[in-house]
This record gives C-alpha cells, structure tokens and sequence, in this order.
C-alpha cells in the first residue's frame, strides 16, 4: 500500500488567514478602527515559511506606528506564522486609502471622516466643511487645528453644541 502524501494548506490559504489575522488590528490611537479599515496594511505575503505583512504609516512623524508594526507582527504570530513587518513608504499613505467601512467607523465613534480628494487644492490650502458626526449638520466650526493626536483638528457643531475631532485629509 503506498502512503498518501501529507495534506499540506495551499499558500493562498496561509496568505488569506494570515492577512486576516494583521487586518484586524486595531489602530491604538484609534481603536474602532483596523489597520486594514485606514489603508496602512498594504499587503501580506508568504515567503519561505515567513508571513511578511507591509505596513505605511500614516506619517513619518506617527507615533503610534511602532506600536502597529509590533501588533501587526504579534497577531501573525499568535496565529502561528513565523512573522515579519516591513515598513513602507512609497508611496507615501493618504486619508483616500481609508475604506469606506472605515470612514463609517470613525463617524459612528464620533470623528468626522476625512474628505475624500486628499490631492485636491481645496483640501490642502481650503477651508473644509466638515460635517458634524453626530447630527450631520455642516454649520461646523474649527477650534483648534490639532484635536486628540496630530492626525485630527478639533471643531464643534452650531447646530448641537457637540465637540468632536476630524480626521484631517492628509
């Protein structure tokens, strides 16, 4: 009788069950949302055995983002993959990268998504209305450039008197 050969997972499931396992790490600056919900995990490969996960970070300056990199290769690795994170940044992340499941996050913890068009003129050098996540007013006002982290500015709603922070197009 010959011996079957041994079932082995083909690498399209490894990669799969290795990029949900980086996929759902949350952000720790913030929480309701997954590096893959921002855009920042940009690809998971399998190669020679090692799960490598690509990570950008939001930008070079990101405080948190050592912090993600050691997450994203913890949850590789309580999934039983040997784990590696690279770093890239080219090219450079932007807020267009954040899904749209992501921007419904961030509203419904109460941070008013970006705009999308994070190359326009207007988002650069223009004043944005940024539409309160609360009660979807747009009779919004900025208080202060920087709100919770460097990523956001602080603004308040006219309408229900609510403070919340936008997540600066970036």
């Amino acid at each position: 009788m010959v011996a079957a050969a041994p079932l082995t997972t083909p690498p399209t499931l490894d990669r799969a069950r290795a990029w949900a396992a980086a996929a759902g790490v949350p952000d720790p600056e913030i929480p309701c949302v997954t590096v893959a919900d921002l855009g920042i995990l940009r690809d998971v490969e399998i190669k020679d055995g090692k799960a490598i996960a690509k990570v950008t970070p939001t930008y070079s300056g990101c405080p948190a983002v050592l912090a993600i990199e050691l997450a994203v290769e913890a949850a590789l690795l309580d999934a039983g993959f040997d784990a590696k994170v690279e770093r890239v940044i080219s090219p450079a992340w932007t807020t267009d990268w954040i899904t749209d499941q992501g921007r419904q996050k961030l509203k419904e913890y109460g941070i008013a998504p970006p705009q999308k068009g994070s190359n326009s003129k207007l988002s650069l050098f223009g004043e944005t209305v940024v539409a309160c996540p609360r009660c979807n007013s747009s009779n919004t006002r900025k208080i202060s450039e920087f709100g919770s982290t460097a990523c956001k500015a602080h603004y308040q709603c006219n309408a229900c008197a609510e403070p919340f922070d936008y997540f600066k197009c970036i």
